[in-house]
C-alpha cells in the first residue's frame, strides 16, 4: 500500500512537471520537456488571404475577369465624367464649355445608371470612388477662368480617347453578352463626345 502511494505521488509530480515545461508563453511559443522552445500552431494565418480572395470573388459576381475589369474601369470613368462636368458647369467661363459639361452630366448619368442595372443583374459590385481620376479632379479644381476651360477640355479629349478605345475593345472581345451590348450601344455617343471635345479644345487655343 505504501509503495502504491509513493508511485502515485511520483506519477502526479511527473505529470505536473511535464505540463509546466510545456506551458505556453506570451508570444505563442512553449517549451517542451527538453527545454526546447516551440511555436504554437496558428490556424488563422491564412485567413486574411482567404478573406481577400472571397471579397474579390464577391465583387466580381457572375462575370469573368475581363468583363469585371471593363465594368470597373467604365464605372470609375463614368463617375469621373459626371464629377468633372459638375465642376465645369459651375466654373467654366466659355459658353461652349458649359454646354459640353451639361451634355456630359446628362449622357454619362444615363450610361452610369445603365451599367449599374447590369451590375445588379450580374451581382457585380461597382466601385463607389473615382479611382485614379480623383487626383485629376483635385488638380482641375485648383484652376479658374480661361485656364480652367482649357484644362477641362484637354482632360475631356484625353479621357474620351481612352474610354472610346476601351469600349471598342469591349464591343469586340469575348465578354459577357449584356456588357458587350452595353459597350456597343454607348460607342456612338462616346465618339460624338470625343469629336465635340476636340473641336472645343481646338477653338480655345
Amino acid at each position: 500500500m505504501k509503495a502504491t502511494t509513493i508511485f502515485s505521488t511520483f506519477a502526479v509530480c511527473a505529470m505536473i512537471s511535464m505540463l509546466a515545461c510545456q506551458s505556453p508563453t506570451s508570444d505563442g511559443t512553449y517549451t517542451d520537456s527538453t527545454g526546447a522552445i516551440k511555436q504554437e500552431p496558428d490556424n488563422t494565418r491564412t485567413a486574411p488571404e482567404s478573406n481577400i480572395v472571397d471579397s474579390v470573388k464577391s465583387a466580381q459576381g457572375t462575370v469573368d475577369d475581363n468583363t469585371h475589369r471593363f465594368m470597373k474601369n467604365a464605372a470609375e470613368a463614368g463617375k469621373a465624367e459626371v464629377e468633372f462636368a459638375k465642376l465645369a458647369k459651375d466654373r467654366a467661363t466659355n459658353p461652349r464649355v458649359k454646354n459640353f459639361a451639361e451634355m456630359m452630366i446628362r449622357d454619362h448619368t444615363v450610361a452610369n445608371d445603365d451599367l449599374m442595372a447590369i451590375a445588379r443583374d450580374k451581382s457585380v459590385t461597382l466601385p463607389s470612388t473615382l479611382g485614379d481620376h480623383q487626383d485629376d479632379l483635385e488638380d482641375l479644381s485648383k484652376k479658374n477662368g480661361a485656364e480652367f476651360d482649357k484644362a477641362y477640355m484637354k482632360a475631356m479629349v484625353n479621357g474620351h480617347e481612352e474610354v472610346v478605345s476601351d469600349f471598342e475593345k469591349a464591343a469586340q472581345n469575348d465578354i459577357d453578352p449584356a456588357v458587350k451590348t452595353f459597350a456597343a450601344q454607348k460607342l456612338p455617343i462616346l465618339r460624338m463626345h470625343l469629336d465635340s471635345a476636340k473641336a472645343i479644345n481646338k477653338a480655345l487655343k
